[in-house]
């Protein structure tokens, strides 16, 4: 159980301080375009510590392609939350159904053939 749940919070964390650290800038576009990358990498710092572990935890109970599916799935989710209560942006229908062919893409990826 551990090392089929611990993964997906350590990649759960690593995501939120990604987003920060690649989209949190976008409301201080006044800000010089120095100082945001030297935070941004600060941040990303952050977000290494919880990714690496949560890959070398997780390899052998997913394989390298499930972490990366589950990666992506919890950037999405993440990311959507950002957007909407962050940067005040609308979530559109069609952004919607793009990351529903995703969650399908899911399917795909951990259906045992």
């Amino acid at each position: 159980m551990f090392r089929q749940i611990v993964p997906i919070i350590l990649l759960t964390i690593s995501n939120i301080f990604m987003t920060f650290a690649w989209y949190g800038h976008l409301k201080y576009k006044n800000a010089a375009l120095w100082l945001v990358i030297l935070v941004s990498w600060g941040i990303a710092f952050f977000e290494y510590c919880f990714q690496v572990p949560a890959n070398r935890i997780g390899y052998g109970y997913y394989d390298a392609a499930h972490l990366k599916t589950i990666q992506e799935v919890i950037t999405l989710v993440v990311f959507c939350g950002f957007s909407v209560f962050y940067l005040k942006e609308e979530l559109k229908w069609n952004y919607i159904v793009g990351f529903l062919f995703i969650v399908l893409a899911v399917f795909f990826i951990f259906k045992k053939w």
